[in-house]
């Protein structure tokens, strides 16, 4: 059977379900409505089925959601029931803060290796992970069974060094360089461009000033 076609904004959605059953998880709550959940989610309880529809409900009709369950479901359906191993391109500010951060392991992402062309850097250790040469990255990834990419470098290294671990056989990129990768369509790549998040931040607080008649100091307008 065709599986079915999930659209990216359910996707999207799945890692804030996971992290609030997560967090009514360790609260000791064990079932949950959609509209109790769409009160703390601030997502319509139509939106939460529909989307929970799509992978085959997980409900009771009068009963709602285990969140045990659904948080187990959810895991699997994200692939975090399991571990993927990550190297770390480019160890400046970012990159040392995306690897020193722990709950990535909690989730079931482990840095396995850092790599930098900066020989100062050699043999610097981040959380107990080493930084080698970039000249070492193909026969780490071949040797170690890694999954995923990060990429915190500028964004002129990024496209050759997108093509050397597509060479090497790496499944996925998480790319912080601010440039869209080309990549064959068994990669997969997640763009994190920080400065658009922030100009959405920007564009969202201007339609709020607009719509309330405030001023950009936050004054009401005359």
């Amino acid at each position: 059977m065709e599986e079915k076609e999930i659209s990216q904004a359910v996707i999207s959605r799945l890692p804030r379900y996971f992290r609030y059953l997560g967090e009514l998880k360790e609260r000791g709550i064990e079932r949950i409505s959609s509209q109790e959940l769409s009160d703390i989610m601030k997502v319509t309880a139509s939106q939460i089925r529909q989307d929970f529809n799509n992978f085959g409900g997980f409900g009771q009709q009068g009963y709602g959601y285990n969140v045990e369950y659904l948080y187990d479901e959810i895991s699997k359906i994200l692939g975090i029931d399991q571990m993927h191993q990550l190297i770390i391109i480019g160890v400046g500010n970012l990159g040392q803060a995306l690897t020193n951060y722990t709950n990535f392991n909690r989730r079931g992402f482990v840095f396995k290796g850092a790599f930098d062309c900066n020989p100062e850097l050699y043999g610097m250790k981040i959380r107990g992970v080493e930084v080698r040469p970039t000249e070492e990255i193909e026969n780490f990834v071949r040797t170690n069974n890694i999954d995923i990419a990060v990429l915190t470098i500028p964004k002129d290294q990024a496209v050759p060094m997108a093509q050397r671990l597509v060479d090497c056989g790496i499944k996925a990129i998480w790319n912080f360089a601010h440039v869209d990768l080309d990549v064959p369509e068994n990669v997969q790549v997640e763009n994190v461009h920080l400065s658009d998040s922030l100009m959405k931040l920007s564009y969202n607080i201007t339609r709020y000033e607009k719509k309330h008649g405030r001023t950009g100091n936050g004054k009401t307008g005359s």
